[in-house]
């Protein structure tokens, strides 16, 4: 007889979610494999955090179809927490308790829990295991958001922004912990602000906009063929037209939000010496000090920013 097949980690079809008059999710889809991360991607006002909350059981939506390891999280919730790991961004923790206290209290609660005093040490927080809640620092409340969301050894993990105000050494603990829990087979979704986290962790990306998929796929595949780019950052609404008509053919210039100018090479073309003497003669000639001048390949932000029209951090809430 054969194996029968597994259902997903996360299945979404055509989710929608209004809130009165306004519709959060117009028809969002996505599928997150187990063993893999899945990074949802949008700006504020995107959708992500009402979809990814519909898959979590805290919020019912009001059409299209959410499965989480093929159970229906609104009707199925009961079944679904202990197979399920969350990381809330403001996780709400008592801040009276003792940090090594309240992993063991969560770790009690599940049949086969990671040892606490491990997680403890992978995370970083073995010196305030003794410490409250109350007097850790933001970033340490953040790695026990962590710790608590997966000690229970969950099949599905979702991680709210898990690195946000984190120092470089500690965020690099998160990724650790993150590569380990899809080696062991976790399905993974993840949301940041962190296109660059994004590019490290993801298997796969989707990216809203509007409440609606506009693109996803690995990060190879959402960047490639793209070319060279060269990017700085000067004084506002500079007047582009002349750097334009002077750039090669294939090779155009914009400002994806104030202040930042991206040239791009489309379709593979390259952004050589000349260009980029083209490109330094213009600023010399119009008076601009180009700040934070990199020449680098195409990267899943710049794609983004194509797509959704402005950096992750804009548009309104949620």
């Amino acid at each position: 007889m054969p194996q029968a097949v597994r259902a997903p980690a996360v299945e979404v079809r055509n989710l929608v979610k209004r809130y009165g008059t306004r519709t959060a999710v117009d028809g969002a889809g996505f599928t997150a494999a187990r063993g893999a991360v899945t990074a949802v991607l949008g700006p504020n006002g995107a959708g992500k955090t009402t979809t990814v909350e519909c898959c979590e059981g805290l919020r019912r939506p009001d059409g299209g179809i959410v499965r989480v390891l093929g159970l229906d999280p609104a009707r199925d919730g009961a079944t679904l927490r202990p197979r399920v790991g969350v990381m809330l961004q403001d996780g709400g923790l008592p801040g009276a308790a003792r940090t090594g206290d309240l992993l063991r209290l969560v770790a009690a609660m599940h049949r086969r829990p990671h040892p606490p005093p491990a997680l403890l040490e992978l995370l970083g927080l073995t010196g305030q295991a003794r410490t409250t809640v109350r007097r850790l620092s933001g970033g340490q409340r953040q790695r026990l958001a962590l710790a608590l969301a997966v000690v229970g050894r969950p099949e599905v993990a979702f991680l709210d922004e898990p690195t946000a105000g984190l120092d470089p050494q500690a965020r690099h603990l998160v990724w650790d912990v993150v590569r380990r829990l899809r080696t062991a087979g976790v399905g993974i979704v993840l949301t940041t602000h962190l296109l660059d986290e994004a590019e490290r962790l993801a298997d796969h990306v989707v990216l809203l906009a509007a409440g609606r998929v506009v693109a996803a796929g690995s990060p190879a595949d959402l960047t490639a063929g793209a070319g060279d780019t060269l990017r700085f950052d000067a004084q506002p609404h500079l007047d582009l037209n002349r750097l334009r008509a002077a750039l090669p053919t294939g090779v155009s210039v914009t400002e994806p939000w104030a202040g930042h100018y991206l040239v791009a090479g489309g379709d593979g073309a390259a952004i050589d010496a000349a260009t980029m003497a083209t490109v330094t003669g213009w600023c010399a000639e119009h008076g601009v000090m180009p700040r934070g001048l990199v020449l680098g390949r195409r990267t899943l932000e710049d794609v983004f920013l194509d797509l959704a029209g402005g950096p992750l951090g804009e548009v309104g809430a949620r």
